[in-house]
């Protein structure tokens, strides 16, 4: 097929406009989703916040990536505007007026050790006494005046700082009063009150989808469901029967807050809730998760599941680049065992039980491929592994391509999840099990639900209790002492198939298909897909 029949069929089969509230680079969910489907035949727009208001935009295969520019003004909470009359009195206006003041101040005083400075001078160079001790004198009401400012000022400045980590928080018992009150008052409508940043996703995105008319919207996550429905809805009105994909990540309810704040959370599952009938169809990550999602938001239908599995084939152009040596970059030879974690670093994810296990793994060493290496969480670990004199036999490295993960993570002797119990933790098999199960990994997994569960079933690794130091070291040296036994599983036919997304992209395609009817033609059909995603693992 060449390049106008195969724009023509894109254009044939329908224009597909998705929406992530990120870069764009680190999240190979996306990135593979608009690779595949543009591959599939579809024309693919992907619409992503611009980091810092950097545009951007580049091409991801057959589809299209705009990375857009967001103000944040909404973000900014009204109160920040001001003044707290009843809670803090003496606080200053908003802005910079505190600032101000303590300069002036500081300049105040400044300007008097000056004088007193010229006037010792003059007493060592013989000027008059009788002048000089009259100076001073008269110095003497200006220092006591510039002393009480300061203590006025630093009282006043101390009550703002207050007054703003409060307004920082937005956690306090009033904070939790009003957000009770809205919810009670405007049901899930409140989060127009409770956190109207929201709005801010749809001043940027919204235009531009309306620009580009699409035919179906896949909207990645909570925040770009609202952005997706409403565009929907516009093209509606407008006698443009547009269908709206809504890609739930996470169950909401059960995450960690982003923000320290009693509004944000509350908010964001009324705005979810709200704009989930609008969905015709839900896509998620996981069977657990898409049963709580229908019965959550008692959808008429059970979510279909697309997997966040890597790769089976890459292309060769990009399998033909060398892939960097793990354990050259860790600086061991080949017989050191090295246990690895591939993946966001947080303390919720555990890492800590793997630097402090070391010295019970005599030679082990644990690497940590993370996004961001320079991390003040990841930083810790480093100075946790230095007091227990195991520094040594700790690495950590950036991430790789997308496309080269499996490959690179080969060369360790097992694979570590050693997440917490979070709700969200426990009902997803998340993108690094498959990872390390196509590294062809033995696992050493905490006993979540859904990884515990599959774990076990299929004799791919060992489990222990989250957080059990003796129990997950313990699990390490079962898979450490007998690889073989872990690893000749994954020799059963078939137990890795479904786990590629190769499979998963053959679901989303059915389901775009099916909402626009617009199946593939036996010639779209038997062309060669390029499967592989450039970009950083997520």
């Amino acid at each position: 097929m060449d390049a106008e029949s195969g724009s023509e069929a894109r254009e044939r089969r329908g224009r597909v406009v998705m929406l992530v509230d990120n870069g764009v680079n680190g999240d190979s969910r996306v990135q593979k989703q608009a690779r595949s489907m543009a591959d599939a035949g579809w024309e693919v727009t992907l619409l992503g916040r611009a980091p810092e208001g950097r545009v951007a935009s580049w091409r991801l295969g057959e589809a299209d990536v705009r990375l857009i520019a967001m103000d944040a003004f909404l973000d900014m909470n009204p109160m920040y505007f001001r003044r707290a009359w009843l809670r803090k009195p003496f606080a200053y206006p908003p802005y910079h007026v505190s600032r101000h003041r303590t300069s002036q101040v500081a300049a105040w005083h400044a300007s008097l050790r000056e004088r007193r400075a010229r006037l010792a001078v003059a007493g060592r160079t013989g000027g008059s006494k009788m002048r000089i001790a009259a100076a001073k004198a008269y110095l003497l009401l200006p220092r006591t005046g510039a002393f009480v400012a300061k203590r006025w000022v630093d009282f006043r400045r101390g009550q703002t700082e207050a007054m703003q980590r409060a307004r920082r928080s937005q956690n306090t018992r009033l904070d939790r009063l009003v957000a009770k009150v809205q919810k009670a008052l405007r049901g899930d409508r409140a989060w127009r009150r409770l956190e109207p940043g929201l709005w801010d996703f749809e001043l940027a995105y919204g235009p531009q989808i309306d620009r580009l008319k699409p035919d179906l919207i896949h909207a990645n996550d909570f925040r770009m469901l609202s952005v997706g429905a409403r565009a929907m809805m516009r093209a509606r009105a407008r006698g443009r029967d547009v269908k709206l994909v809504w890609d739930a990540h996470e169950f909401l309810p059960g995450i960690k807050p982003w923000k320290d704040t009693a509004r944000w959370h509350p908010a964001c599952v009324a705005m979810e809730r709200e704009y989930a009938p609008y969905a015709d169809a839900v896509v998620t990550v996981s069977e657990t998760l898409a049963e709580m999602l229908q019965n959550d938001h008692k959808l008429p239908a059970r979510p279909t599941v697309v997997l966040n599995a890597p790769d089976a084939e890459i292309d060769p152009e990009l399998a033909a680049e060398p892939v960097p040596d793990l354990r050259e970059l860790c600086g061991i030879s080949a017989d050191e065992p090295l246990i690895v974690y591939s993946g966001a670093a947080a303390p919720q994810r555990g890492l800590g039980i793997m630097v402090e296990a070391l010295p019970q793994l005599d030679g082990v060493h644990s690497a940590f491929v993370v996004l961001r290496p320079e991390s003040a969480y990841v930083r810790s670990l480093v100075a946790r592994a230095e007091e227990l004199g195991v520094a040594d036999r700790v690495h950590v490295l950036p991430y790789v391509p997308h496309y080269q993960v499996t490959r690179f993570l080969a060369a360790a002797d097992a694979g570590v999840i050693p997440i917490h119990h979070f709700l969200n933790h426990e009902i997803a098999l998340i993108t690094k099990f498959m990872e390390y199960s196509h590294a062809r990994l033995p696992l050493v997994v905490s006993d979540v639900k859904t990884m515990g569960g599959v774990t076990e079933a299929t004799g791919q690794g060992e489990v222990f209790r989250a957080e059990d130091l003796a129990d997950f070291v313990r699990a390490v040296k079962s898979v450490l002492t007998d690889p073989d036994r872990y690893r000749s599983v994954y020799d059963k036919p078939g137990l890795l198939d479904e786990w590629t997304w190769e499979a998963q992209a053959a679901i989303l395609d059915g389901l775009y298909s099916t909402l626009l009817g617009r199946p593939r033609t036996a010639e779209e059909a038997a062309a060669p897909a390029v499967p592989a995603v450039t970009g950083a693992q997520a």
